[in-house]
């Protein structure tokens, strides 16, 4: 059966902001939650200090979890080779945060789709960055996830790759045995894609998962589509909710992914309204990951 780990998308200000919440805090609230791991972003300021990486391992691991997953954001779509050298040697440093904080995956993204890039360059810029950070993936035991993602908090513009078919096609240009797909069925709605279209596309890459739900404020997909260009930040139209309350058809992302062997981890994205609406996630998760990993 799939393990399952816990995000602190409620938190992330607070970790990786202004400093009001430290990671043994962090790690206190989710112990009782009963999930298996806890996936860490790079960004976290406690994490800035390659002294402390231990310390935030045995953290977890005192309360009978683990770390198996570290996000992060580099940038590999920028025109200008020297940007794009200095976001390889981030996530190579992301790399080596990961294996000493005992996770045996860190994401990678494409980077922001600016205007002036075209879909050729693109793809060929963005491969070749993820390229130069795999030997030292395979030298630290790692495994590079790159997920079908919608926007960085901090980006001005959407994931290069954002849409299935360049997704698809920047996943089928790579590859290599430390390389897989990090699975967001949500972030398919906001490419005006199918979830289950895409997973069928990319099940047998799939080693890891963000489990979240999303629903619309106001509007509808096309309206947020309209305005997603040009604009630091996060959707406004759009908010995180309680699995199983969203748009997601959780019994059919499972099910084709247990039939295409998946057994990996599955993280929890979601929570935004407080500790009561993540343990209510984590306990839909568990009954369906039970449900068809009998």
């Amino acid at each position: 059966m799939p393990k399952l780990a816990a995000f602190p998308k409620a938190f992330m200000r607070q970790l990786c902001k202004d400093g009001t919440m430290t990671l043994r805090e962090w790690v206190d609230l989710a112990a009782p939650l009963g999930v298996d791991g806890l996936e860490y972003y790079s960004g976290m300021l406690e994490l800035a200090d390659p002294a402390r990486w231990a310390e935030a391992r045995r953290t977890v691991e005192a309360r009978g979890m683990v770390i198996p997953m570290l996000c992060c954001s580099p940038d590999f779509s920028h025109p200008d080779a020297d940007f794009r050298t200095r976001e390889i040697e981030k996530e190579k440093n992301w790399i080596r945060m990961a294996a000493a904080l005992g996770a045996g995956y860190c994401r990678v993204l494409s980077g922001q789709r600016r205007p002036e890039l075209t879909r050729e360059q693109g793809l060929s810029l963005v491969a070749a960055s993820i390229e130069a950070c795999l030997p030292e993936a395979e030298r630290c035991g790692v495994t590079l996830i790159i997920e079908n993602h919608y926007k960085d908090d901090f980006w001005s513009y959407p994931e290069f790759a954002q849409k299935m078919d360049v997704f698809c096609d920047l996943v089928e240009r790579i590859r290599h045995p430390r390389f897989g797909v990090n699975y967001d069925p949500s972030n398919a709605y906001l490419a005006g894609d199918d979830p289950l279209e895409l997973l069928r596309r990319v099940q047998h890459r799939v080693v890891t998962m963000h489990a979240s739900d999303r629903s619309l404020i106001s509007g509808t997909l096309e309206d947020l589509r309209r305005e997603e260009g040009g604009a630091e930040g996060y959707a406004k139209r759009l908010r995180h909710g309680e699995i199983g309350k969203g748009l997601n058809d959780y019994d059919a992302i499972f099910s084709t992914l247990r039939a295409a062997g998946f057994d990996g981890w599955v993280s929890i994205e979601d929570g935004v309204d407080g500790m009561e609406q993540l343990a209510a996630s984590v306990r839909f998760v568990r009954a369906k990951l039970k449900q068809h990993w009998p």
